[in-house]
């Protein structure tokens, strides 16, 4: 799930944090039982799985950017409102033509080694996404040159205007500024030198990540000592945590416990909508999934309120498209009905019968497993066999850039611009289109509204890829979740935001 930037693929959700001593906020003790009278305290938090690795260009799990939100900078970012403001830019313009952005970067800003960040830092990590293909190199599809004109400037010269530049160059952390000498180390994977709030200590596998204040930090100083990420699979153990003191934040809710607990003051539990979308992929590459009307089949056989209300417990909003209601771009189409009898037509138009299906989901995002059970089900009806192939989250990103799947469910997570929703995902040459959807109407589409300025001219272009992608069934859209978090009494300054951003800088952790 897949901001996996996530995807969820990518980018994706249940968190944790584990026990550290300490935690319960003990007075005069830091994690590793030392005198640290005075101190702001180290945070610990529990996230659902271990990240896959700490380089912010080439990871695309959740898990990862939980962690690196904290330790990288972006040249923009987005406040709790989700516009673009001043981060290591503190200003830009653009020429009258819209082809021109000149970015002004802050002054004496230092990567947490205490080495200097300039202008030449950007265009490396920019041109690093851009030679090496990376991840999010279709961010900078219009993009013509990267200068650094001086130590403070830099100018990114385009091939046509684009209205979400901004969001792209800031959205989120896979296009974070980093440090050349420690992605040639290869240090980068575990741990990353970044000019965020926090810097990385120490990575555990298969248990923890330490980080520590970065006092080379740019802005104002963290108030806490560090942040410990633990990795808690379970979310009955990371509430139990929670609740018992070993832990002050988790995002790794029991989902069916979250509406009580929305009730009660202890922990503090808040929830709001994302900007996220969960659906199931089918491998077009495969027959006789390459067949529109064997998709459509499936869409039609699919009751999203039940899936919806087992996976989620109320907290998500059943959504036929991808984009939400909270968003200006939204688009209100929903043309599959739960109907039995049409999935059957369908599949005999298709001349598909006794169809098995393998059904790839994680362990790490339980709400897949949960969603493949009812799923299952559900297809059972009109004759099509579900096999659920439950891997741990690693394994299923190998096997789904590997395209070894007939069908998967997971979500995207942090989508801020419409390009985001869709272009990665669904162009034919998307670098997450693993499951080979090719359109050339929506290609065409695609390319026209990520460079169309008219705001209206541009939500007409999203309204019409919306509505080829779900005819298509290139996606079969689920729902959007709501952000459910938790944390203790002794949290102050946590803000829960719609792109699941975690943010710990402005967080203060009583003694």
């Amino acid at each position: 799930m897949s901001r996996t930037r996530f995807r969820l693929a990518g980018a994706t959700i249940a968190l944790m944090l584990a026990a550290v001593a300490g935690c319960s906020g003990g007075e005069g003790v830091d994690v590793d039982g030392n005198d640290a009278a005075g101190a702001g305290g180290v945070l610990n938090a529990a996230i659902g799985g271990e990240p896959d690795q700490l380089d912010p260009h080439k990871t695309s799990a959740y898990y990862s950017f939980q962690v690196l939100e904290n330790v990288f900078d972006t040249l923009v970012e987005p406040d709790a409102n989700l516009e673009m403001k001043p981060a290591l830019a503190t200003a830009w313009t653009t020429s009258d033509d819209q082809l021109t952005w000149t970015f002004t970067l802050r002054e004496g800003v230092k990567f947490s080694d205490g080495s200097p960040l300039t202008a030449e830092d950007v265009v490396y990590s920019y041109n690093r996404i851009i030679d090496e293909k990376l991840n999010n190199a279709y961010k900078f599809g219009t993009v013509k040159s990267i200068e650094a004109t001086d130590p403070k400037t830099v100018v990114v010269t385009l091939n046509a205007p684009t209205p979400n530049l901004l969001a792209n160059l800031g959205g989120f952390k896979g296009v974070a500024i980093v440090q050349k000498a420690n992605v040639e180390s290869g240090e980068i994977t575990t741990k990353p030198v970044g000019s965020g709030p926090f810097a990385v200590e120490n990575y555990s596998s298969g248990d923890s990540i330490r980080l520590v204040r970065n006092d080379n930090y740019w802005g104002e100083k963290p108030k806490l000592d560090g942040v410990r990420f633990t990795f808690v699979s379970d979310p009955t153990v990371a509430l139990q945590n929670l609740r018992g003191g070993e832990v002050h934040w988790t995002d790794n809710l029991p989902p069916q416990q979250v509406p009580a607990l929305l009730d009660g003051d202890d922990p503090t539990v808040r929830s709001v909508p994302s900007t996220d979308y969960w659906y199931l992929a089918l491998n077009q590459a495969r027959k006789p999934y390459d067949d529109v009307n064997v998709r459509r089949a499936i869409a039609f056989a699919l009751d999203r309120e039940a899936i919806t209300k087992a996976a989620k417990f109320g907290l998500a909003t059943v959504n036929q498209a991808a984009i939400p209601q909270n968003s200006a771009f939204y688009y209100e189409y929903a043309p599959y009905t739960h109907d039995v009898n049409q999935a059957r037509q369908l599949l005999d138009q298709a001349g598909v019968s006794g169809l098995s299906m393998d059904l790839m989901v994680t362990s790490e995002y339980p709400e897949t497993v949960t969603a493949a059970q009812v799923i299952a089900s559900q297809l059972e009806a009109v004759g099509i066999t579900v096999k659920i192939r439950t891997l741990d989250f690693a394994q299923w990103l190998d096997e789904q850039g590997a395209g070894k799947f007939d069908a998967f469910m997971l979500g995207w997570l942090g989508n801020i611009d419409p390009d985001e929703f869709y272009y990665a995902q669904h162009h034919s040459d998307g670098t997450f289109n693993f499951h080979e959807y090719a359109n050339p109407n929506v290609d065409r589409l695609l390319d026209q509204a990520r460079t169309e300025t008219d705001q209206a001219a541009r939500k007409q272009q999203y309204d019409q890829v919306a509505k080829q992608i779900v005819d298509d069934a290139s996606y079969i859209y689920l729902y959007n979740p709501d952000v459910a978090q938790g944390w203790s009494k002794q949290v102050s300054g946590y803000e829960v935001r719609t792109d699941r951003a975690i943010r710990f800088r402005d967080v203060a952790l009583a003694r």
